[in-house]
This record gives structure tokens, C-alpha cells and sequence, in this order.
């Protein structure tokens, strides 16, 4: 199937007969759109260095990244450090970080990283992979993050919307998050690797959700093999998006600094 043709076929009848080199030029044809639709695409937890970020990371597990913004500031203020996080009092650190829920889990992977930090990384946050998922309470969607937002090394981040939506695209099949990274990293340059998950992840919680996908409002429905799947009405779509699309801020409490300060309008509009 030719790129044109991609572009032409009627929602969610892209895959049929659907090639390997056709998979692969519609994925980038998505990446494409999706970075026409979000270039402000970033990060949405807010952080000033590497272990600010990895530890906000690991705080966003079964919480949003809005509620993790709210409780880092006091957290930092309070353990500006690795060494000083390791000397917490375990009582005191759940308190604060409560808010994110699962904080007693949450503080002894923080305890057990920071002490890692102050005693096997002189207290710097690792550069590798490798040594990053040795860490407590980091596996390789935090890892990744890590990499790539903080150290610049490309990484696929597979959250739950990045495997949903790599799902719906037919990019994978695999309910396995290592598995959706091996098959997503092989249909894109290693270069798109970490903002096309930042594309990804913004879609999935603005336009793309888990249970009502806003199908009628999405500008690559012609590109997705689950149109359909969610509300196709243009203007009952509309009503479904998130965050900016729908008329409301991000996540970030306080953007990044290459972040425009303005975002995107609505898709669809003019």
C-alpha cells in the first residue's frame, strides 16, 4: 500500500493487505501528523535535573503527572539530593509524597535508589541503561524516560497509552511493554525515538483515551486501523478532548524552557 493510498483509504481500513513496507511508512506518516498536531510535545513531569526527573518518574506509577507536579516541589525542597533523600525519615517521606498514592511501596523504592545513587554512582544518576534499571523501583519505561529527557539518549517510553495506541496502530500486537518497545523501535529511525513517545503519550490522553476515544476529533483517523472504536461524531468527539484540545492546561505546573507558551488550537479548528 502506497503512502497516497494510506492517506485515502477510509477510516480503519488501512491494514488490509497491508505490507511490511506499508506498516512502516504509515507509522511514519502518523509520527508526522501527530508532530504537526503537538510541537510542543515534552515531558509533562516537571523536573530541573536528572534525579528530579527520575524520581518524579518513579512517583508517577498509577497516579497522573498533574498530582506528581503538586507534591515534587516540597519534596525537592525538603531532599534537594540523592544523599539527602537516603538519610529520610521513612515516615516523613511517605507523608509527602501520599498524594501519588502506593507511597509506602514509593518510599522504599526511593529510600533503596537514593541510597544507590549515594553509594554506587557518587551521587549522580547513572547515563546507561544498564545501571539505571539496577536502580530500586526503575525498570525500563523509567529508565528511558530518564535517558532520554535528561541525557539526550533515545529511548521508546512504553507507558499504558503508548502501548495502547501502538496497539491500535497496528504497530504491535504484544500486551508485553519490552516486546511494544522491540516492535515500535523497529518501524522508526533510533533519532524519533523520544519525542515519539512524547507524541504518542500526548495523543493518547488528549484525543486517544482508554475507554472513550475521541475517533471524530483525531487527526489521523484516516491512518488508524481502530477508527471506530470510540465516539465518531465530530462534535460529540470534540467534547471528549483533553487538557488544551479541550480548553484546559497540561500537566506541567511549570513548562519546560524551550515550551512556546501557547498551545496548540483545537484540532480542527481554524
Amino acid at each position: 500500500m502506497s503512502e497516497q493510498s494510506v492517506a485515502s483509504a477510509p477510516p480503519g481500513e488501512v491494514r488490509k493487505g497491508e505490507s511490511r513496507v506499508g506498516l512502516v511508512r504509515r507509522a511514519r506518516r502518523i509520527n508526522r501528523e501527530l508532530a504537526e498536531a503537538y510541537p510542543y510535545a515534552h515531558p509533562e513531569l516537571d523536573f530541573e535535573n536528572p534525579y528530579e526527573l527520575l524520581v518524579a518518574t518513579v512517583l508517577s506509577a498509577q497516579t497522573t503527572d498533574l498530582r506528581v507536579n503538586q507534591t515534587t516541589p516540597a519534596l525537592f525542597a525538603k531532599y534537594p539530593t540523592p544523599e539527602d533523600l537516603a538519610a529520610a525519615d521513612p515516615e516523613e517521606l511517605e507523608q509527602i509524597i501520599r498524594p501519588t498514592g502506593f507511597f509506602r511501596a514509593k518510599a522504599k523504592s526511593l529510600l533503596g535508589l537514593s541510597a544507590a545513587l549515594r553509594d554506587r554512582f557518587g551521587g549522580e544518576v547513572p547515563g546507561k541503561l544498564k545501571d539505571l534499571v539496577t536502580l530500586p523501583g526503575v525498570g525500563r519505561k523509567t529508565a528511558n524516560v530518564v535517558l532520554g529527557n535528561a541525557f539526550g539518549v533515545p529511548g521508546i517510553t512504553v507507558d499504558t497509552h503508548f502501548g495502547r495506541l501502538a496497539r491500535r496502530f497496528g504497530w504491535t500486537t504484544s500486551e508485553d511493554p519490552e516486546k511494544v518497545e522491540q516492535d515500535v523501535a523497529a518501524l522508526f529511525p533510533k533519532s524519533e525515538w523520544t519525542m515519539l513517545s512524547h507524541r504518542v503519550v500526548f495523543h493518547g490522553r488528549r484525543v486517544c483515551h482508554s475507554r472513550k476515544p475521541a475517533c471524530g476529533a483525531c487527526s489521523i483517523a484516516a491512518l488508524c486501523p481502530a477508527y471506530g472504536e470510540g465516539e465518531t461524531d465530530p462534535e460529540k468527539a470534540k467534547k471528549l478532548l483533553k487538557y488544551e484540545l479541550g480548553g484546559a492546561p497540561g500537566q506541567r505546573l511549570k513548562p519546560p524552557p524551550d515550551f512556546p507558551g501557547k498551545p496548540a488550537p483545537p484540532l480542527g479548528a481554524e
